[in-house]
C-alpha cells in the first residue's frame, strides 16, 4: 500500500525506490529479529548489519539511477526510497516489540 501510495505521487521511478526501500527494510528486520533478545554485543552488530544491508540497497539504487537516467531519475527514485523507509523505520519499533 506504501509503495502504491508513494507509484501515485512520485510515478514509476519513485514506486522503484520504494520498492527497493521494503525489500530493504525487510532484509534489516530479517537480521535483526533473532537478537532481539540477545546480549547487547549481538544485538548491536545485527541493527548494524541492518543498517548497512539498507545502505547498500541505497546504494546499488543510486548507482543504477545515475547509469541509467531517462530510466531511473535519480531525484524521484531517491526521495521514493526515503519516502517508504521513513515510515518502515518508525513502524519497526512496534513491529520489533
Amino acid at each position: 500500500m506504501l509503495v502504491a501510495a508513494i507509484a501515485l505521487l512520485g510515478g514509476r521511478p519513485a514506486a522503484i525506490g520504494a520498492a527497493t526501500a521494503v525489500l530493504a527494510q525487510l532484509a534489516a528486520v530479517a537480521l535483526l529479529r533473532p537478537a532481539m533478545t540477545a546480549a547487547q554485543p549481538r544485538f548491536l552488530s545485527r541493527w548494524l548489519g541492518g543498517m548497512v544491508a539498507r545502505a547498500g540497497f541505497l546504494a546499488v539504487l543510486l548507482t543504477l539511477a545515475v547509469l541509467y537516467p531517462d530510466r531511473l531519475p535519480p531525484l524521484a527514485t531517491s526521495l521514493g526510497y526515503l519516502g517508504a523507509l521513513l515510515p518502515l523505520l518508525f513502524g519497526e519499533t512496534k513491529f520489533l516489540q
